[in-house]
């Protein structure tokens, strides 16, 4: 590849770059152009690790053919088991164990080192390979996203020649520092949406970030927390407490998350959620929905850790309904992007109430009231009462136990949740 097509290619790189192109889009578009600039590219492969609880990094992948392989792939944990064995009989291994940063192979003259992979591209037709490991610098690190790995390959018999070679050491490296790019709005995402939740990442990202910065809305608050979790945690071994917690905020937080609810903040073993939707009884009917899910959730959960010898647990919810202020609180340089207001209070008020009257849920009147006239039918009265630190007495309800004890009341009332 000449000099010219070479800049044109970094020039397309960095804009796209700048204007943020996914990774695999990346990879096809750079492929694309090198192969019609007369650099013959069978095959291109990009390894980038990233910052996620679940999975250690992400692959993108390119072939000059047809195939059943995804051309974007995410992969967990390379430290323990086949992965780990994978990782160690791999290239990029080896050429960080050596101090590598590039090399080539020539596969067709047997020259695979026997790595994982080299052998099933040279059944596929695949002459030469070369490798690149580009490492961060110290400042340019984010958890383990530390280097970008990738190899390239040829069918030609000549393979990429020295021409070709100069052309992928000048344009690798501009391709890897787009790809880092995405991979950090993409990180920068990621945290948002696990620390802060999906709406309040995104606004966050959008950029409200001012201290002050909240709106007024009508929202649907769910608070739920754990049954005995006190006493439970200083029943059990010290590690055995966090997973306790992380098993039943998973059931809550799925609950939520699938009737369309956003997920505020964990307290402990509590959880602060909303609904939101311009038809409050939409967004009321979520709840429920949500709090029907919680429930098999729940019951999965305690039939595993039962099995398991385990300790399990139940868990109270409280639904209300009310005007809150959503945005940024704290100071100037640490803030907290929640709701906040009376509303808040009262409805985790109404969720500590379910012990004093035996019931799992508990809703307001407010909750109850804007519900549709099937909804409303659903939920019982467990009295009036006083809540602490909430000015005047109000009637709560729960949901009416023949749900539980009819089975056609109970499959009247999934249905009613699923319209």
């Amino acid at each position: 590849m000449e000099l010219t097509p070479r800049l044109r290619l970094m020039n397309w790189l960095v804009h796209q770059g700048l204007t943020g192109l996914p990774e695999n889009d990346l990879i096809r578009g750079f492929c694309e152009r090198c192969c019609a600039e007369g650099l013959h590219l069978a095959r291109g492969m990009v390894f980038i690790d990233t910052l996620h609880p679940i999975f250690e990094g992400r692959g993108f992948r390119w072939n000059d053919a047809e195939t059943n392989e995804s051309d974007a792939f995410e992969y967990g944990s390379t430290n323990e088991g086949e992965a780990a064995d994978a990782w160690r009989r791999s290239i990029f291994y080896h050429m960080l164990e050596n101090g590598h940063q590039e090399m080539p192979l020539e596969l067709a003259q047997g020259q695979s080192y026997n790595f994982k992979f080299t052998g099933d591209l040279l059944d596929r037709g695949h002459k030469h390979l070369v490798a690149y490991v580009h490492q961060f610098g110290e400042a340019g690190t984010m958890g383990q996203m530390d280097c970008v790995y990738s190899y390239w390959t040829t069918r030609r018999d000549e393979g990429f020649g020295e021409q070709g070679l100069e052309a992928l050491r000048d344009l690798v490296p501009v391709l890897g520092l787009a790809i880092k790019s995405a991979a950090q709005a993409d990180i920068t995402r990621t945290l948002g949406r696990v620390y802060l939740g999906r709406d309040t990442a995104e606004q966050v990202l959008r950029g409200r970030i001012t201290r002050g910065v909240t709106e007024r809305i009508n929202a649907v608050l769910w608070f739920s927390d754990l049954r005995g979790s006190t006493a439970i945690s200083e029943s059990i071994e010290p590690d055995e407490i966090i997973p306790f917690l992380n098993d039943y905020a998973q059931a809550s937080i799925d609950a939520i998350h699938d009737a369309g609810g956003e997920v505020l903040k964990l307290i402990g073993d509590g959880v602060l959620g909303m609904f939101t939707h311009e038809n409050m009884a939409k967004a009321k009917r979520a709840a429920l929905r949500a709090e029907h899910r919680f429930r098999h959730n729940m019951q999965t959960v305690n039939v595993r850790r039962t099995t398991e010898g385990r300790a399990a647990t139940s868990a109270h919810v409280g639904l209300h309904v009310g005007e809150v202020f959503y945005g940024n609180i704290g100071s100037d340089d640490r803030l907290d992007f929640t709701v906040v207001g009376p509303a808040v209070n009262e409805v985790s008020r109404i969720a500590s109430m379910c012990r004093s009257v035996d019931r799992e849920l508990l809703t307001s009147s407010a909750f109850r009231a804007g519900l549709d006239a099937a909804g409303r039918n659903y939920l019982v009265s467990t009295g009036r009462y006083a809540l602490r630190g909430i000015g005047q007495a109000q009637d709560l309800f729960t949901l009416d136990p023949a749900i539980a004890a009819d089975e056609v009341v109970g499959g009247k009332y999934e249905r009613y949740l699923a319209s």
